[in-house]
This record gives C-alpha cells, structure tokens and sequence, in this order.
C-alpha cells in the first residue's frame, strides 16, 4: 500500500529526475527558438507545457498510474513529437502493463534516435528477458558486458537461461580472471562442473538415511546444503517444514534453485500464488537442469492460472511443453 511518506520520497525522486530533464529539454527548445526565429514567449510557454505533462507522467508511473501517465505523455507527444525521453517514458508504462509489444516498439523508436544510450539497452534486454527471447537479450547484453563486470555477470545468467552453458562456464573463468567471483556466481560455477563431469557419486546405500529430527539437529550446527535438501525431501508432506526450510534456504544458499522451487510449490497449495510467483521467478536464473527448469515452468503455469493470467499461464505452458 502506498503510504503518505512513501508517495512523499517518490514524489522527491521524481522531482529531481525532471529538474534533470527540463534543463536539456530547455535547451533543446531555445536551439529550436533559435533555428526557427520563433518567438521567445511561445517557446517558454510550449516548454513549460512540456514540462507540466512530463512531470506528471513520471509522477503518475512512479505510484503505478501506468495508463494516466500514458495519457500525459500522449500530450508531451502533441506538444514535442519524436522526442527519446518521452518514448522510453511509453515503453516503461507499457512493459508494467505487460504490453511487450507496444513497450518493445516504443523503446526501439527511442533508441534510433539515441542508439548508445545504456539504460535504454538495458530496458529492450528486460523486454525481451519477459518474452523469453533470450537470444536477443544476450546480443545486447555482450555490448554492455564489454568492459563493465557487472554486465558481465547478468550475461552469465543469460546464457544460464538460453542453456548456453559452455559459454556461461568460459564467461565466468573470464570474470573469476579479473576478479574473485561474488557468492552467486561460484556457486554457478560449482553447478556447472558438476554438470560437466556428471559421474554421480551415489550415496552409500549400506549407510542408514539420518530420521528427519537428526538432521534437523545437525542442520543447527551445520549449515551444509547437503542436510538441508534431505531434510526437504523427507519433509515433503509436512508443508509448515517446507515453508520455514526452504525460506532458510534462500537466505544460506540463494544461488540453489531448488530451494526456490520448494517454496513456490509450497505457497502455491496454499494458494498464495502472487509470493509463489516471485519465488519461482527469482530461481529460474540458477536453474542447470533442464528437467528442474521444466518443474519451474509448471509451477509458474499453476501460479499464473491462480492469478488468472491466463495468457502468462499459456506462454510458460508452451515452454515446458516443448522442452519435453
């Protein structure tokens, strides 16, 4: 719920974006006042009418008015055509519509007329991420990966999705090279050797499986993934478990999708399926498996259909469909 002080710090933060953005706008309206001989009065006056229009449309978009701050920018439009600012401004309220056609389009004209401009790179990357086409989310990505580790690591998870896991592997040596890697990507890198050299060591069957009290015993002192994925497979009926172990699990190993995915199961028979959603969405980035991702993809159909997102439900449905 938006509260008083929460729509105050919005309103600060939208405040000193647009006295950023009137200052180039300004600009750009005096060179045209200049170029076109018209009078100063009525450039002030279209600029401050810009401005009136803009500043509402952030204004409106930051406590998620999307369409009003559609509105608005439609009258920035009428006011200035053709303007960057005001394109990218349609194609953020568009994606949180989940218009990715519209959002797509409008962030493509924006970057035509600012072809290097990062942040809108960023923006179609997010797009195309939601469409799940990540092949050109990637070719994006590997610009802005250029000389920025950070980008680095996001085209690690790109790949991860797209099941280019050689590349991912030689991405992250590339990294580990520079710089030690962060909790995240070790963790990816330790699932992918894994992968690779994939002769499971099979637990001795001679030795007798730990009750489930010992090992929650022992999970007090040791905190290894190994006792916590026991512990959630034994517990598999016992819901409350689930729920407090795999929450732990996403703090102690936040790069572990199964955790994530426990989770999201287990919020989704209890019909919570918004918190089910954002569970499963956060996981699917360090999925390996491709019969797990599968699991992650029905999980999202259930929590979709939950919503009544039927269109999402359909899309992901597809995915795990042809994956099989």
């Amino acid at each position: 719920m938006l509260t008083k002080n929460n729509f105050k710090e919005k309103r600060k933060i939208c405040v000193s974006k647009f006295i950023l953005f009137s200052f180039f706008i300004g600009c750009s309206f005096c060179i045209s006042a200049q170029n076109n001989s018209e009078p100063i009065a009525l450039t002030e006056e279209k600029d401050l009418e810009f401005q009136g229009h803009f500043f509402n449309a952030i204004t409106q978009k930051s406590i998620g008015n999307y369409q009003k701050s559609i509105e608005s920018l439609e009258s920035c439009n009428q006011v200035l055509a053709d303007n960057e600012a005001v394109f990218f401004e349609f194609s953020k309220n568009y994606f949180h519509l989940s218009n990715l056609l519209l959002a797509k389009n409008y962030i493509e004209k924006a970057l035509r007329k600012d072809p290097d401009n990062i942040w809108m790179q960023k923006h179609l990357v997010k797009i195309h991420v939601k469409n799940l086409n990540f092949t050109d989310a990637i070719k994006i990505q590997q610009k802005l990966a250029v000389n920025n580790i950070k980008e680095k690591s996001y085209l690690v998870r790109l790949y991860l999705q797209n099941k280019n896991y050689k590349k991912a592997s030689l991405l992250i040596n590339e990294i580990e090279k520079r710089q030690s890697l962060s909790y995240v990507l070790k963790n990816i890198k330790s699932s992918l050797v894994k992968k690779n050299t994939k002769k499971s060591t099979k637990t001795n069957n001679s030795t007798k499986e730990a009750s489930v009290t010992d090992l929650k015993e022992k999970f007090k002192t040791e905190k290894t993934y190994a006792i916590l994925k026991k512990i959630l497979i034994l517990e598999k009926e016992n819901t409350a478990a689930l729920l407090k172990y795999s929450e732990e699990g996403i703090t102690l190993f936040p790069a572990q999708p199964y955790v994530y995915l426990v989770k999201g199961t287990v919020l989704n028979s209890q019909k919570e399926y918004d918190k089910a959603l954002t569970s499963l969405k956060n996981g699917i980035d360090f999925v390996i498996e491709e019969k797990m991702e599968v699991d992650f993809y029905k999980e999202m159909a259930k929590s979709y259909n939950g919503l009544g997102n039927l269109k999402e439900a359909k899309k992901v449905t597809d995915k795990w469909k042809k994956m099989k």
